[in-house]
């Protein structure tokens, strides 16, 4: 019997990933800004995030043996719950007098709770869809994905502005619990699988068998996250410690109006990222895996005119409106390139893999991002007056890498 796409478990994993997902967009805003904020340092602020993602590269892979051993709802329940009650001891702790410390750790909760989160999600798409379907439902949960970033940073913005940061933490809250009630009532097809002794053979057993299944069953799925690291160490991570330093810190346009416009820059990103989900579900049927590689050569030259306007233009409003541009244009080809990924990968991987292949891919591809972080929040404190000569920089790396990536799709046999 054919699945069709938006069934009645879908639907309610759709509505809870907006609820979840505008939570998590707007904590994850407001915290790192607020504290950027205070201290005014892009190495303390890089320094934080680098923090953060570590977490999340430990826990996919934990996250996707979970899924493939544990009822995948009951995962969502539980850790939406979890997000909520770690937000909530964060409030009570705001006094504190070294607030790094209390951001850094709630962020690196939060990074490391999704990181776990997501595997279950995108492993549940073959559970509750057909294989006709992938390509749609992937357009769709990245879709919604890019719809509560592109709304949580544009409303968390406006409040922590106007209000500050306790009232975001509130609404964050009743997100999360929101949603996690909401997914108590789905139903996902499950089958339990033989533990095969201490939950630490079974975790080294799956992930064994996940890195041979990418090496050596599919071994162009490595190579390609080997360039995929590469964009995030020298694109990915030079746009989340660029994008709230430059229109907070640099380009002077005032504390409570700049808080509001990197806002609206996050809510561009989300916009672009909205428009490559739509997109990549529209045109599924005519896209190709092996151009796949033009895509991420297109994101990375979408770096360039920031540098250029930021060498060239003193209007801090102008600079402003390129690098949200810009930036939103790489959310857009890179969406399409993911959700392609994503199809490709839950295509060809057995279904009672696909957990934990998808958990090790994500962990892999997100090892370079602590590094990059770090790296440009040293960079830009170092350059200050130069800004544009890193941007530059970055967009240099990302387009040898990309052209590199482009190389790998045209030369391997991946269908």
């Amino acid at each position: 019997m054919e699945k069709k796409l938006f069934s009645k478990d879908f639907t309610l994993v759709v509505v809870g990933q907006i609820i979840s997902l505008f939570g998590n967009a707007a904590v994850r805003f407001a915290l790192p800004l607020y504290l950027l904020n205070l201290t005014g340092s892009s190495a303390l602020y890089g320094t934080v995030m680098a923090c953060a993602f570590i977490p999340s590269i430990l826990l996919s892979p934990v996250g996707g043996i979970v899924a493939d051993r544990v009822n995948k709802r009951n995962i969502m329940v539980t850790l939406d719950f979890f997000t909520a009650v770690v937000i909530l001891i964060f409030s009570f702790c705001m006094d504190a007098r070294n607030l790094a410390v209390p951001v850094t750790v709630t962020m690196m909760l939060l990074y490391g709770i999704a990181g776990a989160y997501q595997p279950s999600v995108q492993a549940s798409i073959p559970a509750l869809v057909g294989q006709e379907h992938f390509m749609a439902a992937n357009s769709v949960i990245n879709t919604v994905s890019s719809f509560s970033s592109l709304t949580g940073p544009v409303i968390g913005g406006i409040l922590y502005s106007a209000y500050g940061i306790k009232p975001v933490l509130k609404v964050c809250i009743v997100c999360f619990v929101l949603s996690a009630v909401m997914e108590i009532f789905i139903h996902i097809p499950f089958q339990r699988q033989e533990a095969g002794g201490s939950i630490w053979r079974t975790v080294k057993t799956d992930f064994g068998e996940s890195i041979r299944f990418i090496r050596k069953e599919k071994p162009v799925i490595g190579r390609v996250l080997l360039a995929v690291c590469g964009i995030n160490l020298f694109l990915s991570a030079m746009i989340i410690v660029a994008l709230p330093y430059l229109i907070t810190e640099v380009l002077n346009l005032g504390t409570a109006q700049a808080n509001r416009l990197y806002g609206f820059a996050e809510g561009a990103l989300a916009a672009g990222g909205l428009l490559g989900g739509i997109g990549a579900g529209v045109f599924a049927g005519r896209l190709e895996v092996r151009k796949a590689g033009n895509l991420v050569v297109s994101s990375a030259a979408c770096v360039f005119p920031m540098g250029v306007s930021l060498a060239l233009s003193s209007s801090g409003m102008v600079n402003y409106i390129v690098i949200t541009a810009c930036c939103f244009a790489v959310m857009v080809f890179s969406t399409v390139f993911t959700v392609e990924m994503l199809s490709f990968i839950q295509t060809e991987t057995p279904q009672n893999m696909i957990g934990k292949v998808i958990a090790v891919i994500l962990a892999v591809s997100m090892c370079a991002q602590p590094l990059g972080n770090a790296l440009y929040g040293v960079l830009f404190e170092a350059c200050k007056g130069i800004e544009y000569a890193v941007v530059l920089l970055s967009g240099a790396l990302s387009l040898a890498v990309a052209l590199g990536t482009r190389n790998v799709f045209k030369n391997k046999n991946l269908q």
